[in-house]
């Protein structure tokens, strides 16, 4: 999967921050606003399951996160208002209804095919653009690009569209963001259906372990971004290794021992960044999780990664390549590990008391080893639907946590404060959790079952609530008589779900989609459409082929390359495809030419053949195919 988020600001290329390893993520984190727009409960304890993002720069292109196909889209020639009037006594015109809907397909390893939505809410009106930017292309591109709107988004639309076929590309610009309640910001969702979300997260053999509080190591070799353990109490941390003796104690210099209380659990994440190894610790007690490393720790043995093989050239002799992933996932995870269970033992650095670091052997099969595939619930990741008990079928946030939050904020109001409009309401609830990381954190995490927003068939029964004597608009009743009514017309603007192939009367499971984001852009496994697109099909043609035939020969190989050296970062990936199309001229051959490369392929010359059918094959080639070699110079 490749992935980015709705905004890529220049700013987020780089970071200061030594220990951050994408920074783009970190950059574009600060666009998500503190003061209204909490994921994923709103004022009246309603779902929000969207993130709202305000950039920097008000002007910054809101762009598609992946590739994939459009499922419906609405472009305004203007804004519409919500019922506040300008000091003239005209309609304050100042929410946007402009939206795209789009669907992604792509995948996250091998047979691991994901699908799931991105909504892009709120996008700013044609006029509005023109307004800040200036006249829009007479001539826009039929499909998408990163520096100008398409034709389909370039005109306004009589209500929701639903087209066939029409692609999106990942960075294609998709508008701006709008303005709702006069709030400059991007109402951004992602969610996956029922059916696709059972399908990715319980297949068969890959069962992920979201929300499980006692996960052990998966059967599935499906293994991507960070490394996870989970040490049982009564483990024993050593300062040095027993193996730790002659040339292999350089590898290992000295700590601290100790010993974790046996009522207690550690939980460690280990990561590789710039050639370090870092890690991060937690330990449970008695039901808490509780921090011992409020930043990640840098191994004490410099250049952890960088000189890993030959770590494990002098810790495994038996087998390096299989002490290799040892070192770098915790377990062994090609299908042929010749390294006998006796030789395997990991011992590798964690923080087990604050402040103290001590090695264990992480290959002992008490000890879990999971990855970011496996969603680890002590990374926040927690299912949340009915029968865990947060919300009600109403739509309602029935979660005794969530609604104390909302019980705070309300306690705290002034009787003038009460009488305020709804989404005034909402600001001083995302204030208060904005203000509150522990709670916002712990949001981020959450995977909700939950209908849509934007669903408005079922308006009246999910709401209906809100106008009980002890409902939102029902303790306003005597001062905002007609505050639920206008409420449903104003959301009614905004609704077009059950216009689309989706239908509505449904639930999704929806993602914080910033949290999604940053989790797969760890993922790195490359799709058939990502290596399609990495060498251009004309340098294919020019020699009579066709790139899909050498692409998809070699690109579960290259995966697990990629995902085994850790070559899969944007950086490290461009030089690997960039050296491999000049030494194996785009993957058409994988051994020296006897003639000029083009040619060879063209003319599919013995000298470039596999093995069975070329110069090695028996019997031997014919002398005039080999006689190239026996020219004398």
């Amino acid at each position: 999967m490749i992935i980015s988020p709705p905004f890529l600001p220049a700013d987020g290329l780089t970071s200061e921050n030594p220990v951050s390893s994408d920074p783009m993520m970190d950059f574009v984190d600060q666009y998500e606003l503190g003061h209204h727009g909490v994921y994923p409960i709103a004022f009246d304890r309603r779902w929000h399951c969207g993130a709202h993002l305000a950039p920097s720069f008000q002007n910054e292109p809101v762009r598609a996160i992946a590739d994939g196909e459009v499922v419906a889209y609405r472009v305004s020639q203007w804004p519409i208002g919500d019922g506040k009037k300008n000091s003239d006594g005209s309609d304050s015109l100042n929410s946007n209804t402009g939206f795209v809907l789009l669907r992604h397909t792509t995948d996250t390893g091998e047979d691991r095919t994901i699908t799931f939505y991105s909504l892009y809410m709120q996008l700013r009106d044609l006029d509005g653009i023109r307004e800040a930017l200036g006249p829009l292309s007479s001539n826009p591109p039929e499909t998408g690009t990163s520096t100008i709107l398409p034709k389909w988004l370039s005109c306004s639309t009589d209500g929701v569209q639903v087209p066939k076929n029409l692609k999106v590309y990942r960075k294609d610009m998709l508008g701006y963001a709008g303005v709702r309640h006069a709030h400059r910001h991007l109402h951004f969702e992602i969610f996956m259906t029922e059916g696709d979300f059972t399908a990715w997260f319980e297949q068969s053999g890959h069962a992920v372990q979201l929300g499980n509080k006692n996960p052990t190591t998966p059967v599935s070799k499906d293994y991507w971004g960070h490394s996870y353990f989970v040490i049982p109490g009564g483990q024993t941390f050593v300062s040095t290794p027993p193996l730790a003796t002659g040339a292999a104690a350089a590898y290992f210099p000295s700590l601290q021992s100790g010993t974790l209380d046996t009522g207690s659990k550690l939980y460690v994440e280990a990561y590789f960044h710039k050639g370090q190894r870092y890690t991060r610790s937690w330990v449970e007690k008695d039901g808490t999780l509780t921090p011992l490393t409020p930043a990640p720790v840098r191994d004490a043995y410099a250049d952890y990664e960088y000189k890993m093989y030959e770590r494990a050239t002098a810790l495994y002799p038996q087998c390096p390549s299989d002490g290799y992933e040892l070192l770098r996932f915790g377990r062994i995870l090609n299908d042929h590990p010749t390294l006998p269970a006796a030789a395997q033992k990991t011992w590798v650095a964690v923080t087990f008391e604050t402040g103290e670091q001590g090695y264990i052997d992480i290959s002992q099969p008490v000890i879990q080893k999971l990855s970011d595939a496996d969603f680890p619930f002590f990374m926040g990741w927690q299912k949340i639907e009915e029968g865990n008990t947060p919300f009600s079928e109403h739509g309602i946030c029935d979660c005794d946590e969530l609604r104390k939050i909302v019980a705070v904020v309300e306690d705290d109001e002034t009787p003038a404060e009460r009488m305020c409009p709804a989404h005034e309401q909402e600001a001083r609830l995302a204030s208060y959790i904005a203000n509150h990381a522990e709670v916002r954190e712990r949001f981020r995490g959450f995977v909700c079952h939950a209908p849509s927003e934007w669903d408005a068939s079922g308006n009246e029964a999910r709401y209906k609530r809100l106008k009980d004597p002890d409902g939102f608009f029902g303790k306003r009743k005597e001062f905002d008589p007609n505050g639920y009514d206008n409420f449903i017309k104003f959301l009614e603007e905004f609704q077009f779900l059950e216009k689309t192939p989706l239908g509505g009367g449904k639930k999704f499971w929806f993602f914080h989609p910033l949290a999604f984001i940053r989790h797969f852009r760890r993922c790195g496994w490359f799709a058939k459409n990502d290596l399609k697109k990495i060498y251009d099909e004309k340098n294919y043609i020019s020699v009579g082929k066709a790139g899909a035939e050498y692409k998809e020969r070699y690109r579960h190989s290259i995966n697990l390359i990629l995902r085994k050296y850790s070559l899969n970062t944007k950086i490290r990936s461009s030089h690997f495809f960039g050296q491999c199309a000049i030494e194996s001229f785009y993957m058409m051959i994988v051994r020296e030419s006897s003639m000029a490369i083009a040619k060879a392929v063209k003319t599919n010359h013995a000298s470039i053949a596999t093995e069975t059918e070329g110069y090695l094959k028996s019997p031997p080639a014919a002398p005039s195919d080999i006689a190239y070699f026996l020219t004398k110079v």
